[in-house]
């Protein structure tokens, strides 16, 4: 299984652990100039912009460590272009993050929703 299809893996795992969470998915793989957001979501009133981290193994660390200070602040900067570009810039949002580690072809996979996970002041995850 290449690193793409583990990624669309993890991906629908997210979305199928958001949507029983009680979020509505608004959009998924938005692209600006700025980059791209996996997930886009509804909570409530709130707009949730999800970045979603999939791993096979822990041999590197939970997949949360690979969310660098750089990517931090470029998922703030696609969660502004994504206000702007729906006119909802007075709109409450907020990052989350799915963390998933596990492989694809085995049930047992380890799924963590970190609900605002990175810091809109300074692009700290929390």
């Amino acid at each position: 299984m290449t690193r793409a299809e583990v990624g669309r893996w993890g991906e629908r795992r997210a979305r199928r652990l958001l949507e029983e969470a009680g979020l509505a998915i608004l959009d998924a793989n938005w692209r600006a100039t700025e980059g791209e957001i996996d997930l886009v979501a509804a909570d409530g009133d709130t707009i949730v912009f999800v970045e979603v981290k999939t791993r096979r193994t822990d041999q590197f660390g939970p997949p949360v460590d690979s969310l660098t200070r750089e990517k931090r602040r470029r998922l703030q900067r696609v969660a502004l272009a994504y206000l702007q570009a729906h006119g909802r810039l007075d709109a409450a949002w907020r990052i989350d993050v799915v963390s998933i580690e596990g492989d694809p072809r085995r049930p047992d996979a380890r799924l963590e929703h970190l609900v605002d996970a990175v810091d809109a002041d300074d692009g700290a995850a929390r």
